[in-house]
């Protein structure tokens, strides 16, 4: 992989990886411009886009067909300088069949939390996984942390 930036405002920067290009920037509120996601932002949006291709990639192998899989996460910074994730909270919210086979789908959940996703190994380091699984809208799986 290979990443570089180029300063475009005065907090924002116009990134080049791997042949694709986004806009980074701080909020209004501490500064930016508001012209693009914020790098932290952009590391919990890697933690769901890496757990969700790992559950879709999962769940294809085990041919589990479900029609929409949505995932999103909470977190808060912690108070003191460098500001941190604290605990982080991810929703899999899969729309389907009510037969749909829950035992597979929990399991491919925990195999990108606990196996697969390198997103999910490197942020465990520092602050505490969650996640909780819906299938309808009804929870079939209670919260859980990822094991450190």
């Amino acid at each position: 992989m290979k990443v570089s930036g180029k300063q475009i405002g005065y907090l924002s920067f116009d990134i080049q990886q791997d042949g694709h290009h986004l806009i980074i920037d701080a909020d209004k509120k501490v500064g930016g411009e508001g012209k693009g996601p914020s790098p932290k932002g952009l590391l919990i949006s890697g933690l769901i886009g890496c757990s969700g291709m790992d559950v879709a990639s999962i769940l294809r192998k085990m041919h589990i067909e479900y029609n929409k899989l949505e995932l999103s996460a909470e977190t808060e910074y912690t108070e003191d300088h460098p500001k941190v994730f604290k605990d982080i909270l991810i929703k899999y919210n899969f729309e389907g069949d009510t037969n749909l086979d829950t035992a597979k789908i929990k399991r491919a959940v925990e195999l990108s939390m606990t196996k697969y996703c390198g997103v999910t190994e490197m942020l465990k380091k520092n602050s505490d996984i969650q996640y909780i699984i819906y299938l309808n809208g009804e929870e079939i799986h209670g919260k859980e942390s990822v094991p450190k």
